[in-house]
């Protein structure tokens, strides 16, 4: 059995993602989708958030788990037992990323392979930080994220800006 990791930080999950994760799903007997706690960038969504996100949008597909993790990449798919790391390429930029992230990863673990699978052209232009720049200014998200997404970010952002509108006490 072959279990594949696809780590990230999805705030939030986005079509793109989806399109990875399918994909993937066909390649490997079991995928593991987790949600790194930790990335250095900024965060709309808490890990418990993103993770619950996840776990809706796959509901109902039986060969993938959703977890969260807050060490080294490697690392956690060492204690989930999985033998391949799985990436996203979207753009040309991301490769030169990628590829100097599975050669570290390599190096820190020379028994674990990295897979880079190319989306789907449809989904190039999505990045969670384009979604989340386009919510919060009031654009339209729903051809780029599952509708639990969707309503998950208007939410947060109505909170965001509640919170704000609301004058200091003394």
């Amino acid at each position: 059995m072959v279990r594949a990791f696809f780590p990230g930080s999805f705030d939030p999950i986005h079509y793109g993602h989806i399109d990875i994760a399918t994909r993937a799903v066909r390649l490997f007997d079991e995928l593991i989708i987790a949600v790194y706690d930790k990335p250095l960038k900024s965060l709309l969504f808490t890990p418990e958030e993103r993770i619950a996100l996840v776990k809706e949008a796959f509901a109902n597909e039986p060969k993938v788990q959703v977890t969260g993790y807050s060490k080294l990449t490697v690392d956690a798919c060492r204690e989930a037992n999985a033998q391949v790391i799985v990436r996203g390429l979207r753009v040309f930029s991301d490769f030169e990323f990628e590829f100097r992230m599975a050669l570290a990863n390599q190096r820190l673990a020379p028994d674990m392979e990295s897979i880079a699978l190319i989306t789907h052209e449809e989904h190039t232009f999505i990045s969670s930080s384009t979604v989340k720049e386009i919510a919060m200014l009031d654009g339209d998200v729903s051809s780029m994220v599952p509708p639990n997404v969707h309503q998950a970010l208007k939410d947060k952002i109505h909170a965001l800006e509640s919170r704000s509108a609301t004058p200091p006490r003394d």
